[in-house]
């Protein structure tokens, strides 16, 4: 049918929705058991808000949402699908899934390398594609070395590994 014979309010645009954390094509999609359990909580809450949308008289409303709710659905559903949950058997170094402990300038920090749905820079969770845990990975407690931050060259110890 010629788009000339279809009502304006009939039209729906494409809900815009926004991406996932950063994957690298190519990557696995590696995951703590606790980010699978929050990309299933995830899922479960996306479907339950979907679910709980009423239609009355604001029927194309509740269309747009549902739609957005379905975009961002198959987003996640990708994710889970892909997911590998791993779990941190690292012998003693710095693994994903670690919770470290560092020393840089004096200053201590804990962070945990875990995949990159889960990582939270405010709960101190990095994403296992970051630079920062690329430069952690397969040091030992005790260890010194430097590593480029963007404040420039520090040098970390490695406190403590869980």
């Amino acid at each position: 049918m010629s788009r000339g014979f279809v009502k304006e309010g009939d039209q729906e645009s494409t809900p815009m929705v926004p991406p996932r954390a950063f994957l690298p094509a190519g990557v696995i999609n590696y995951v703590t058991e606790e980010g699978m359990a929050q990309l299933l909580d995830e899922r479960q809450a996306l479907l339950d808000e979907r679910d709980s949308i009423k239609t009355d008289e604001q029927e194309n409303d509740a269309r747009v949402t549902r739609n957005f709710i379905n975009a961002k659905l198959e987003l996640l559903e990708q994710r889970i699908k892909t997911a590998k949950v791993t779990s941190n058997k690292s012998n003693g170094e710095i693994a994903f899934g670690s919770r470290v402990t560092l020393k840089i300038n004096g200053n201590e920090m804990t962070i945990r390398i875990t995949g990159v749905d889960e990582a939270n820079a405010t709960k101190g969770n990095i994403p296992f594609t970051s630079p920062m845990a690329k430069a952690l990975f397969g040091h030992h407690v005790g260890e010194f070395f430097d590593i480029e931050l963007p404040a420039g060259i520090r040098t970390v110890k490695v406190i403590d590994i869980q």
